[in-house]
């Protein structure tokens, strides 16, 4: 008889994609990168990391892949709470610490002063709907997103809600039905293209933009899925270095308002599917395995954690209007900064954390 512990244990001890783990951790920084030069360098023609947003497009459909091969042919023994539980207790820590790192930086960033004009009770609110995912698009001064104190938490709202539909829903569905689901978000995806004010996919993220991030969403999580219930893992010797440079293709990719509509449809229709499917058939080197598990590790903690600075970046960069040769100093070290202080958080408290939780809810 498999008993509840049997059952966690096994979720526990199941195969790591490990490239696909390395890949994750790669996105991450190219999504840290992409925040300060979109701020950088407004003009998206001009900027060579035009495409980094992307990067939300693969990790959703890295993450239907992998929740699909961890749950698939267990979500009906462990039960829509203990899924939950499992779910929670992984994401929602950092979710509460960017929010914490919110409003942190809302309070004392040197350059602005938004205290005075939100107060105490707008500003409780700020904190409240961010931490627990509820979309509250009130700040103007930060272009109306979803989750003010922490922009990056957009995907963590619509990765819950897949995960949400994975376990009522998704899982239960047969081949055929899933690929019509991914057919529905594939004409989503080139709707939003055809449409989008500025040309490209990047939208979600906030209160005039909301239902982009539902269609992303839909999508790609689905798409994932697609990979590994139709097994179409390739294998190949690509490695993790090839795997890197096949990655940063579609964020490198030269942007132009004029082609947007086809290009960017293409790599997420198409291109990052791909990339999992690479991915999860690629051998890796034995020395790479520490490396991939590294940047495995510290992607979500980065990915969570960095946008509180950026906000302290935006306002810098209004009130001192630093040269751009300031700027190619200012962005690499704070990205370093921002890694170290993701490894800090994520080995000291969310670890921690993550492993008290686990103890205390799970049997």
């Amino acid at each position: 008889m498999i008993t509840t512990e049997n059952k966690t244990n096994l979720l526990a001890t199941k195969q790591h994609f490990e490239i696909l783990d390395g890949l994750r951790g790669i996105a991450a920084i190219v999504v840290v990168i992409y925040h300060f030069m979109e701020i950088a360098i407004t003009d998206y023609n001009k900027n060579f990391l035009s495409h980094g947003f992307l990067a939300v497009d693969f990790f959703f459909c890295l993450s239907g892949f992998v929740i699909a091969y961890a749950y698939d042919t267990r979500a009906s023994h462990i039960g829509v709470t203990q899924f939950f539980k499992l779910r929670l207790i992984r994401l929602h820590p950092l979710v509460v610490i960017g929010s914490i790192l919110g409003l942190i930086t809302f309070l004392f960033d040197p350059f602005s002063d938004f205290y005075p004009v939100y107060g105490f009770g707008k500003t409780l609110l700020l904190f409240l709907t961010s931490a627990f995912l509820i979309p509250y698009p009130v700040m103007p001064e930060r272009y109306t997103n979803l989750f003010c104190l922490n922009a990056p938490a957009w995907s963590l709202f619509w990765e819950y809600v897949a995960n949400i539909f994975y376990i009522l829903v998704l899982y239960k569905l047969n081949k055929k039905l899933l690929i019509a689901l991914v057919l529905v978000g594939a004409a989503g995806i080139c709707y939003v293209a055809l449409r989008g004010a500025n040309a490209n996919l990047g939208g979600g993220w906030g209160g005039q933009n909301f239902w982009d991030g539902g269609v992303r969403v839909l999508y790609s999580f689905s798409a994932g899925m697609l990979v590994y219930r139709f097994n179409w893992i390739i294998k190949n010797k690509l490695g993790f270095l090839g795997m890197i440079v096949l990655l940063l293709v579609a964020f490198l990719f030269p942007y132009a308002d004029a082609y947007n509509w086809i290009t960017e449809p293409i790599i997420v229709l198409f291109y990052f599917p791909l990339l999992v499917a690479l991915g999860a058939g690629a051998t890796l080197n034995t020395g790479a395995k520490n490396l991939c598990k590294l940047s495995g590790d510290i992607s979500y903690p980065l990915y969570m954690t960095h946008y509180p600075f950026v906000w302290v970046f935006l306002t810098y960069v209004a009130v001192v209007k630093p040269t751009m040769s300031t700027l190619w100093v200012v962005i690499p070290v704070s990205v370093i900064l921002l890694i170290v202080l993701a490894y800090l958080i994520m080995r000291f408290v969310d670890i921690p954390l993550r492993k008290y939780l686990k103890a205390k809810f799970l049997p």
